[in-house]
């Protein structure tokens, strides 16, 4: 059986439609109005969920300088950890605006928790789901209390080996989780396409026999558009309003055009899918006349053998098939026939194969 899991009454599964999540982040960049334009925005470029990350820095990290602290490298090199989340946080206070705004537009919102005071604050919202953030796919007691909502939960797998993700969906089934989703991810910022491997999705399917989807931090659509022919059920991709705009995650998500492209494009791939079929397309039928088939280009009488230079293959189909030509040349015609007319089992006295 396929597994599917059910957010905000939308199925999800590798029979259903690609389920798109834009997400947010930090491209609020500090301000409220930002945040809603983005949620507004997801929901125009046709995504089906907006994602929040709540946290604030106090419960992801320490206010400390000390070098192990500190950021080296990257986007944000140079920076301490509770200095690049103090930015980034969503103030606790605007997740109620938010979920309000998102449901009075019709776009499921949800967000990742990094730790229980953000998942009891979720339920007073009444989240519909969960998801864990690949960094904190190896906190299994924090799996364990969102688990314990009984909410879906959609655990993002970047950096975790496979034993790792066996633990963090063991912990969400232990803490009383019954639909779970998996993300393929690649935890660089951004991402390298070629580091993704998205042959890795069909085993992960196979392997722990969840729903699963990809979280990609590459700067395009291609990697995640590839990606559902391989088994993706759920997208994840940062949004913003305006690359350029300076935020902590800015650059490296989509624009609204782009957000739109992936959404049409994803699921443009999922449809194409479609299953095994040898049969005739619909969009097919009207051109089936336009194949080869075999055409008399002679005059001739009845008991004149056909030879190789009274009759061609060419297009329209009306005629037999050119797999008969060695049927057909060397026979004796059994009526008169006109040139440029189609040749058929009736003209050279053989019986129809279909009858």
């Amino acid at each position: 059986m396929t597994p599917t899991i059910t957010i905000d009454g939308r199925k999800i599964g590798q029979n259903e439609a690609p389920y798109v999540i834009a997400e947010l982040s930090a491209n609020h960049n500090g301000k409220l109005e930002t945040a809603l334009k983005i949620v507004e925005e997801a929901k125009k470029a046709g995504a089906d969920a907006v994602k929040l990350q709540t946290y604030k820095p106090d419960t992801i990290t320490l206010d400390c300088d000390n070098e192990e602290f500190r950021i080296h490298g990257g986007l944000w090199g140079g920076r301490t950890l509770y200095d690049l989340y103090a930015e980034a946080h969503m103030p606790w206070e605007w997740h109620k605006p938010l979920f309000e705004y998102a449901r009075k537009l019709g776009i499921t919102i949800f967000s990742s928790p990094f730790d229980n005071t953000a998942v009891d604050l979720l339920e007073e919202l009444n989240a519909p789901a969960y998801k864990i953030a690949s960094f904190e796919a190896v906190d299994l007691p924090l799996i364990k209390y969102v688990a314990s909502t009984g909410k879906p939960m959609i655990i993002s797998t970047g950096m975790a080996d496979a034993q790792e993700i066996e633990e963090a969906i063991q912990a969400a089934r232990d803490g009383g989780a019954k639909e779970i989703a998996i993300l393929h991810c690649v935890s660089g910022y951004p991402a390298l396409p070629e580091e993704y491997n998205l042959r890795t999705l069909a085993d992960m399917v196979r392997r722990f026999g969840l729903v699963t989807g990809l979280s990609d931090h590459t700067i395009d659509n291609t990697t995640a558009i590839a990606s559902v022919a391989l088994g993706a059920s759920v997208i994840e991709k940062h949004f913003t309003l305006d690359r350029n705009g300076g935020g902590p995650d800015d650059s490296f998500s989509l624009e609204p055009g782009e957000l739109k492209m992936l959404c049409q494009g994803a699921r443009t791939a999922w449809a194409a899918l479609g299953q095994v079929d040898y049969g005739l397309k619909s969009s097919e039928k009207g051109n089936a006349k336009f194949r080869r088939s075999l055409y008399f280009v002679a005059d001739m009488q009845a008991g004149d053998v056909v030879t190789a230079e009274s009759i061609r293959s060419v297009r329209p189909g009306y005629g037999l098939p050119p797999k008969y030509w060695d049927s057909v040349v060397g026979a004796k015609v059994v009526q008169p026939i006109t040139k440029f007319s189609p040749v058929t089992f009736e003209d050279i006295g053989m019986p129809d194969e279909k009858n």
